[in-house]
């Protein structure tokens, strides 16, 4: 069995928070084929975590009164993920140590044990820090609504797409539009009755399946669900949720978006991350190679006709350099790729990375699109 992660829980947990915790973390890696206790190392409350120095590693600690201090400092020292959490923002000095203070806590009520779960796999990798998120709406039907989700979600900590404050002057702005779709992890649409009428915001809709983007579906009491959100996540608002006067949801229906979102935001990500791995194997094998492995970092070991071994990247959404520069540290003695899907990125990004590959030699860029044409004639 390899063993590319370690997590751990430490503090002062429940068992119910150790359960829903364990039971979360589960479902999140499944879509990456990794089982909790396998590929995953799973520790509660050991008397010491002492991850291995080449395995990507975090743990969370429960704070609470009089809870019984792990030793904390070695985790510190060696730059590991701490993630301490509070039962309430005004209880930091009472339930967590002073030597993990200086971090940024999370509040257990704000988002519960989900929000812990994304916030861990972040922590090691699994999940991108950037919590990017595409509103689709209406102007003359959820303005308000939609502004009142950009301010919630912001501060929930999520990166949040909204037309009217995410383009500058001057852009282009449809090709802005779809570049930023393609690097969100999921698209809430606010299905108001004639959200389908617009060619905008249909579009939207069909672009992000087409991208493999996940949908939230936020339904309006008066709308009719369109067979083409079946396969929506989806949250319905009651009458009572939406003010008739000022056009802004209920805080009752803002915590179920909140809470629905999490848990699509991970499975999308997964999925999109699956969805690129099988298109690579598919690739591979059609050119006589195949795939060997899988390893830290979401990599993906494979061999091609002639024997050469390379280590793929697979990313998800939009590539950077700094893409580029995890991919050659965490492969520095190998032959390595990051495979991206360049649909509906902007031109000017294109040209960047095209720019930035002809200039580092030691990890190259390659297209989804081009994934058997590159590696059937592939040069270290």
């Amino acid at each position: 069995m390899a063993l590319f992660y370690e997590l751990a829980v430490l503090g002062a947990p429940t068992d119910d928070q150790v359960g829903d915790l364990e039971q979360f973390i589960s479902d999140a890696l499944e879509p990456f084929g990794m089982k909790l206790g396998h590929e995953v190392s799973w520790l509660v409350k050991p008397l010491r975590f002492c991850p291995k120095q080449k395995k990507a590693a975090a743990a969370v600690f429960f704070g609470g009164k009089g809870v019984k201090i792990t030793d904390l400092d070695h985790l510190i020292k060696q730059s590991i993920p701490v993630l301490p959490v509070v039962s309430d923002s005004a209880m930091v000095r009472d339930e967590i140590p002073e030597s993990l203070r200086f971090l940024n806590c999370l509040v257990y009520n704000d988002g519960g044990t989900q929000r812990v779960a994304t916030a861990l796999l972040e922590c090691v990798g699994l999940l991108p820090r950037q919590r990017r998120v595409f509103l689709s709406y209406r102007r003359d039907e959820a303005r308000h609504a939609a502004l009142q989700l950009f301010d919630e979600l912001s501060s929930r900590i999520f990166d949040v797409f909204l037309d009217t404050h995410g383009i500058a002057p001057a852009e282009d702005f449809q090709a802005m539009l779809w570049h930023r779709l393609c690097d969100s992890d999921v698209l809430v649409m606010l299905d108001t009755p004639n959200y389908f009428e617009s060619r905008w915001t249909s579009a939207e809709f069909g672009r992000a399946l087409a991208k493999g983007i996940s949908v939230l579906r936020i339904g309006w009491p008066s709308a009719s669900p369109s067979a083409r959100t079946a396969t929506a996540s989806r949250v319905d608002l009651l009458d009572e949720e939406v003010d008739q006067d000022t056009g802004q949801l209920a805080k009752g229906a803002i915590k179920r978006i909140c809470s629905q979102l999490e848990a699509v935001r991970s499975q999308s990500y997964a999925i999109r991350n699956l969805n690129l791995v099988s298109n690579l194997r598919n690739a591979i094998e059609m050119i006589g190679g195949n795939v060997t492995g899988v390893g830290m970092h979401k990599a993906v070991y494979i061999q091609l006709a002639d024997g050469k071994n390379v280590v793929v990247y697979p990313t998800v959404g939009v590539p950077t350099s700094t893409t580029l520069h995890d991919a050659t540290n965490n492969s520095p003695n190998c032959s390595s790729a990051v495979i991206f899907d360049p649909v509906g990125l902007h031109p000017g990004w294109i040209e960047h990375l095209d720019w930035l590959g002809s200039q580092i030699r030691s990890t190259h860029w390659v297209k989804a699109t081009e994934v058997a044409w590159q590696f059937a004639d592939w040069g270290d």
